[in-house]
């Protein structure tokens, strides 16, 4: 089925981060049914047995993989974060990192604006804030050997809070602005204080 068919340009992002055990495997045969079923199906809608039938797997199959609808596109998502990120304080900037997000997002363009259309509880808009703060504080603390300070901490939470509901935003009105464009304006957005700290950590 056309679900289920590795050749899809999309399944290239896990092929570079996930590897290859059965698991992971059977993991993207899943994305790629969920892909296929928000064609004609809000995600709301999508039930487990359409979803499996789909793709020739069963329920008991989807539950060893994943607790939910949400799960599995929270995994996902976080495929798509991992390997925008993964160069992250090495070879490039935050700047490169939202770019490639963004392309990302922009390339499962139906995916992700269903899934951050949904309003269920731990949907993706919350998983985004709470993967990203995570992540930038994980990067300060390998960055400085200690987690941010208190102010630090709260602009930061601040700054993925705007970070999300403007990537929300991008996505749901049809994303008129370039992917380096919206990372620009991400940059620019930064308060004072995590910009000095991100640009002596050579982040920026």
């Amino acid at each position: 089925m056309r679900a289920c068919d590795e050749d899809d340009s999309a399944i290239m992002i896990s092929i570079m981060t996930v590897g290859t055990s059965r698991s992971e495997k059977t993991k993207y045969r899943l994305a790629q049914a969920l892909k296929e079923c928000l064609k004609t199906t809000p995600l709301e809608e999508i039930t487990i047995k359409q979803l499996v039938s789909s793709c020739g797997l069963t329920r008991q199959t989807f539950y060893r993989n994943f607790a939910d609808l949400n799960d599995l596109v929270q995994w996902y998502f976080n495929i798509i974060l991992d390997e925008s990120f993964r160069q992250l304080g090495s070879t490039e900037t935050v700047y490169d990192g939202l770019v490639r997000k963004f392309e990302y997002i922009h390339e499962e363009h139906l995916y992700f604006s269903a899934a951050f259309r949904s309003d269920r509880e731990n949907n993706l808009r919350d998983h985004d804030f709470r993967m990203i703060l995570d992540f930038y504080r994980n990067l300060i603390r390998e960055k400085t050997g200690s987690l941010p300070d208190d102010t630090t901490d709260a602009l930061l939470e601040m700054y993925c809070q705007a970070s999300v509901y403007m990537t929300v935003k991008w996505v749901l009105s049809g994303m008129r602005e370039s992917e380096k464009t919206l990372a620009s304006l991400m940059i620019e957005a930064m308060p004072e204080k995590l910009r000095t700290l991100f640009v002596r950590l050579q982040l920026i």
